[in-house]
């Protein structure tokens, strides 16, 4: 049965999806020239005379950009073309000076591959899905135009132009907005794990295209589809999807046809509208670039790749279930991002350094610390915080002395505002602050029989089988204690005099 489909006038429908991905190559230099790439500089002074398409310069290709292209396509289990070749993607556009764009299409470098997204009810995915990758091909982008830098005049800055890009072509293999975003954020995951790609959308350094088609439920048969060009958010993904898809179904049902063409997205109107029909690839007079001969990748250079990759999502959340025990929702969630399992891991040695039992015995609180609690405290400061004093080695501290039963959950909390907003040592301010708690038996002992004393009433009322009434003394220990007191002495004490 479809997940995800769409009620029309003449019945339900379903949705086909296939992504083209493009992700800028982490590289210093562009695909054919020593051009920097660096984000940000000055319109129009980063080009070389080869991005210029300056006559006489021959492209030369860099030998990173291909390195990066194929530990990609290793991640994504794909297949590794030893043989590859670039064409020539003949089309104008006034920010391309070669009239021409350098691409791959018969023979990419990476071949067939897939990337698992994982269930997630919440989003309406019930389960597992493998979603198949048809191929990695390696172009150059072109440049930009401004057409709101003066009144009459479009500006073109080709700081873009020869930046080396990787096309990831999925397969028509989604079917729902959930399903889409999920495989865009997974693969932004492993393109960031990998180091192929930083996957900054809002500064263009990967977008998609969106290719949509309906058809009625339990059709074989795929309808015509269009293609939303350089979406730029996973959210506007979804977004497109949603409204195209039923932007075909109205026209469908209304008796006219869908046009095989180009949209563009207007997130300010929520809706696609009509950019040029679509080409097909003869329209592009496709044909080998004649001024580079085929890519030939030897041997040790593919096992120098593999040898290069991390340890990927899939296998660390794998890993973090079945060494460190923590749950399939934490292990998901700290593996989602680069960041996120930098700072999980780090902080995880630190603290199994401070406490000093095997780091399976303390994943899980650092886990729930580093998920929950942190980013909670960080957040609610604003800009009191400041992020540099968050040292893995200051909550390791606190995590160590809320593990002693030295402090409670909610002191870990306080102090650990106090760190971010002044970077002292936790000891010294639960010292100083008073933010330790009490495990003084003969103290709690003492206020414990007072209350007792008082609450004779109650004390019968348990003793009499009223359990619910312990949290009640509880309560009132921990009051009479400023809340300093430990609660499993608290606990233990209650249990023994109440009996």
């Amino acid at each position: 049965m479809t997940s995800y489909t769409i009620q029309g006038a003449t019945g339900e429908w379903e949705v086909v999806i296939g992504l083209e991905v493009h992700a800028q190559v982490t590289s210093n230099a562009k695909l054919f020239s020593g051009a920097s790439t660096a984000f940000g500089a000055e319109p129009n002074t980063q080009v070389s005379l080869v991005d210029a398409a300056m006559p006489g310069m021959l492209p030369v290709p860099n030998r990173e950009c291909i390195r990066q292209a194929v530990r990609t396509g290793m991640a994504i289990e794909a297949q590794i073309n030893k043989w590859s070749r670039f064409d020539r993607k003949n089309y104008f556009y006034a920010d391309l000076p070669q009239g021409y764009q350098i691409s791959q299409l018969y023979h990419p470098i990476v071949g067939e591959g897939q990337l698992v997204i994982e269930a997630d009810e919440k989003a309406g995915i019930a389960q597992d899905k493998v979603i198949g990758i048809e191929r990695i091909h390696v172009e150059q982008d072109a440049g930009k135009l401004m057409h709101d830098q003066h009144p009459t005049m479009s500006y073109v800055d080709l700081n873009r132009t020869g930046i080396a890009l990787m096309e990831i072509v999925s397969k028509p293999d989604m079917t729902s907005p959930a399903e889409a975003g999920a495989y865009v954020r997974k693969l932004r995951s492993i393109l960031r794990y990998v180091g192929s790609c930083d996957g900054n959308m809002e500064q263009g350094s990967m977008r998609a295209d969106v290719n949509v088609s309906v058809r009625k439920v339990g059709s074989s048969e795929l309808g015509t589809r269009t293609e939303t060009k350089n979406v730029n958010s996973v959210r506007f993904v979804m977004a497109v999807i949603e409204q195209e898809a039923r932007r075909q179904v109205d026209l469908i049902e209304d008796g006219g046809s869908v046009v095989q063409e180009t949209r563009l997205y207007d997130p300010d109107r929520n809706e696609t509208r009509s950019m040029r029909s679509k080409e097909d690839a003869h329209d592009y007079r496709y044909f080998p670039d004649p001024d580079l001969l085929p890519l030939e990748l030897e041997d040790s250079f593919i096992e120098e790749c593999r040898a290069s990759l991390p340890e990927l999502p899939d296998a660390k959340r794998q890993r973090y279930e079945k060494e460190l025990g923590l749950t399939p929702y934490n292990a998901r969630e700290l593996t989602a991002e680069v960041e996120t399992f930098g700072r999980f891991e780090t902080l995880l040695s630190a603290t199994a350094g401070q406490i000093g039992k095997p780091e399976v015995k303390v994943a899980t609180q650092v886990a729930n610390w580093a998920l929950s609690v942190a980013p909670g405290v960080m957040k609610s400061l604003g800009d009191e915080a400041d992020p540099a004093n968050a040292t893995a080695e200051a909550q390791a501290k606190i995590l160590a002395m809320q593990d002693k039963g030295e402090i409670s959950g909610g002191q870990a909390k306080e102090i650990y505002e106090h760190v971010l907003r002044t970077g002292g040592d936790p000891e010294a301010i639960a010292d100083e602050k008073g933010l330790k708690q009490v495990s003084d038996t003969g103290a709690i002992e003492a206020a414990i029989d007072e209350i007792i004393a008082a609450n004779a009433d109650k004390v019968e009322e348990y003793c009499g089988g009223k359990d619910k009434l312990f949290g009640f003394f509880v309560g009132q220990t921990m009051k009479a204690m400023q809340g300093k007191a430990n609660p499993a002495v608290v606990n233990q004490i209650l249990k023994d005099k109440l009996g």
